[in-house]
């Protein structure tokens, strides 16, 4: 029926749908592996009344997602299989080739892995989607969480032999952190191994979601060949291996219709128990026709009360089309969500609300910034509402700079295609922002708004590099300041006292990355340290400080005094300052000075040099000079005073803990649990699959560096593990005193 790629396809193989009658009488719809016709576009027009192009896709069949995943779970391959199908590549690449298209940086390529979000756009049945690829591994999660803000879907894919894995969790915690619907998709059906019951009975019991099955598998691991859609109430097969295979419609063969309305029952009951109309009709014991049980699922979808799940097998091209169907029918459009809420940049309190129209005033959030060679600096913007053309000028509502934007262009993986205009709901790039930032936002500068940026984790790990060659050394602060500029988790400090580069990130493999790409990008050639732990200080009780500083130099003086008091914080709270002085005792003009040396203290540490976390300062009186005081005077003396408080507070560090996953064969559990034990870790469950142990812990950081082959060597090659960052604990008084021992420092701990 077709031959070669999608673009050499007859006209009657480009059509939806085929209806092909054989011999035997029976009717098989044939759904083609290409896209529906186009849309046709709806009008637009400016805020002063003249006339726009015309959209190509109205809003409402936009569909802006993400695909994110645990590493190695096919995330990639799916992407490959959703841009061939919608013709927006006519060759797939795969991941083992290393060919993948949106793994286009040369370390993903080697390596088999994704290191950086990309972005493309394609279409499927007259809609258009706005994919962002997005890395597994843990050491470039930042890349996931700014994918996430500016995300209106994401599939989920799960490895159908081991279900949710600790990637996995983190993902889901970022798309409920930003409300983000999702479909998840069971992938790899066709492993040994393979279970699709298992693997929803993982995402219920690890994630506590309600789970939607519309499809169930028939057959698994080698057998697995068909999926049995218990929506319409059809076996959907392929004929053919390869990725032109044709996908078959069917009656669900007799042997297989108990289980089919089984599955459909409970679909059924689970979207009665979430939705009044299906509820209705089913009470009545009525039949749910397929268009009500849809819109229920889509509803229940957008509300995020419940999750799709599909499968198959991304690599043997089953199931990509049947997930594509189910974007346009599930995820929504950013018409389906609530208007998005900012706030008025000069009085942060005054809520202001944008809707996805073309008609309402420009806002953007730019999510991401990347260097091109050949084109200079790339501003990666979400549209939320209205529309801006090249040569416009926006206001960057953070900085309060105004910036005219050279060009705009559309994103697919490494390649730019220029464009004229952006509109709401699109996911694009400007060209010609010096200033922006990743979390920025830029908008019409006659209706400014702020909206919510993107947070991201702190680094646990940093090492300190210096150039080999006095040549290298403008090199490397220019590629350094550049990948800082790109990646917010990523951060580079000059150590004062040794003249050190220190530079941090999320893991040995991120750091590993960034220096590569330092050599290939740049010529950098630098020696580099071991990996050293991100600790952070901290105090477990409540320290006072009466601090002055006074300086005579024979004209005006300095003058500058400060009563303050320091006390922790919960795990997580950063940093507080409170002024609670009366009277006038400390004019108000120089209370920011005060914080402001409080904070400098604060961030190069009191007791080792590691930034000191989760502290509340107060300031409670102190006095001053009408001649002397000074700015300087009073932030010196915040300063001093802070490090006094701190001293009289029990200071302690704190240590970055993993969550760690290992599955290992039963007879090596032993002595992985004894080996965690002599690496301070503490067990917290343990689950049996079969004869495979699934052990889950918490480790120090400082305990896991050269991890993989220690493990190797325990269980003779045969577990496999995989972590991520959960707390900052506080570290045993003994094993903090051995660091600031190995740093040199003369304090000691106390309990």
């Amino acid at each position: 029926m077709c031959s070669g790629s999608p673009g050499h396809c007859s006209a009657e193989y480009r059509d939806n749908a085929i209806v092909l009658h054989f011999m035997q009488g029976i009717d098989l719809k044939v759904e083609s592996a290409i896209a529906g016709p186009r849309v046709k576009r709806s009008a637009s027009v400016t805020t002063d009344g003249t006339k726009r192009m015309p959209r190509k896709y109205p809003i409402e069949k936009v569909r802006n997602i993400g695909i994110a995943a645990h590493i190695d779970a096919g995330k990639t391959t799916v992407t490959e299989r959703v841009l061939y199908y919608t013709g927006r590549v006519h060759r797939v690449g795969e991941v083992h080739d290393g060919a993948a298209t949106m793994d286009y940086m040369e370390q993903e390529r080697e390596r088999g892995i994704t290191i950086t979000s990309a972005a493309t756009a394609c279409e499927w049945k007259g809609h258009r989607l706005n994919i962002i690829d997005t890395p597994g591994h843990i050491d470039f999660t930042a890349e996931v969480e700014r994918c996430m803000r500016v995300l209106d879907g994401a599939i989920i894919v799960f490895c159908g032999v081991a279900g949710v894995q600790p990637q996995s969790e983190t993902v889901w915690r970022q798309a409920d952190r930003y409300k983000v619907p999702r479909i998840a998709f069971i992938n790899k059906m066709d492993r040994e191994g393979a279970n699709y019951f298992h693997a929803i009975e993982t995402i219920e019991k690890r994630l506590h979601a309600v789970t939607l099955p519309v499809q169930i598998p028939v057959g698994s691991e080698s057998n697995f060949r068909a999926v049995i859609d218990l929506i319409s109430e059809r076996m959907v097969t392929w004929v053919g291996e390869t990725v032109d295979c044709v996908q078959v419609y069917e009656d669900i063969p007799e042997e297989y219709r108990e289980e089919a309305q089984f599955w459909r029952n409970h679909l059924i009951e689970t979207v009665a128990g979430l939705d009044e109309e299906v509820l209705g009709l089913w009470v009545e014991g009525k039949y749910i026709p397929v268009e009500v049980l849809k819109k229920a699922i889509r509803k229940i979808c957008i509300d995020r009360k419940g999750t799709p799940i599909l499968c198959g097998s991304a690599l043997k091209n089953k199931g990509i089309r049947l997930l594509l169907d189910a974007v346009v029918d599930y995820l929504p459009s950013p018409a389906d969500l609530p208007p998005y809420e900012g706030s008025d940049p000069k009085r942060p309190e005054k809520k202001i609300l944008r809707y996805p129209s073309d008609e309402e005033p420009f806002c953007a959030l730019v999510f991401k910034i990347l260097s091109d060679p050949h084109v200079g600096k790339l501003t990666f913007v979400r549209v939320y509402s209205g529309v801006v053309e090249s040569g416009e000028v926006l206001l960057n509502v953070r900085t309060g700079t105004k910036e005219r934007i050279g060009r705009l262009v559309e994103l697919h993986a490494d390649e730019r295609i220029e464009i004229k205009e952006l509109r709401a709901g699109d996911i694009g790039a400007v060209i010609g922002s010096r200033s922006a930032s990743t979390g920025d936002t830029l908008c019409s500068p006659k209706h400014p708004v702020a909206l919510m940026p993107v947070t991201f984790p702190e680094p646990v790990v940093h090492i300190a590099i210096e150039p080999k060659t006095k040549a290298d050394q403008d090199r490397l602060a220019n590629a350094l300041h550049r990948f800082a500029d790109e990646d917010p988790t990523f951060k580079v400090r000059v150590n004062e006292e040794t003249g050190q580069t220190i530079i941090a990130g999320m893991g040995e493999l991120h750091l590993e990355i960034i220096i590569d790409r330092m050599r290939r990008e740049y010529g950098v050639e630098a020696h580099v340290g071991k990996p050293v732990v991100a600790y952070r200080e901290t105090v477990r009780a409540v320290g006072t400080a009466d601090k002055k500083f006074v300086r005579q130099t024979g004209g005006k003086g300095q003058y500058g005094h400060v009563v303050l008091t320091v006390e922790p914080l919960p795990r997580g709270s950063g940093f507080l300052f409170e002024d609670k002085t009366v009277g006038g005792v400390i004019p108000k003009n120089f209370i920011p000075a005060i914080e402001k040396g409080c904070r400098d203290a604060l961030e190069t540490g009191v007791v080792a040099g590691y930034p000191m976390v989760d502290v509340k300062i107060t300031l409670l009186g102190g006095s001053y000079h009408e001649v002397d005081s000074s700015d300087l005077a009073f932030q010196i003396a915040g300063s001093m005073a802070t490090k006094e408080a701190v001293m009289n507070a029990k200071p302690i560090l704190l240590e970055p803990i993993m969550r760690l996953e290992i599955d290992t064969p039963s007879e090596y559990t032993g002595d992985i649990i004894t080996d965690i034990d002599k690496r301070r870790g503490r067990l917290q469950n343990m689950e049996t699959e079969g004869h495979i142990q699934i052990i889950h812990a918490f480790v120090p950081l400082a305990e896991l560096f050269g991890y993989a082959n220690d493990l190797r060597s325990l269980s003779q090659g045969r577990a496999n593990y995989s972590m991520e960052f959960y707390q900052y604990e506080i570290v045993p008084v003994e094993v903090a005193n051995k660091i600031m021992e190995r740093i040199g420092s003369a304090y000691r701990f106390e309990d």
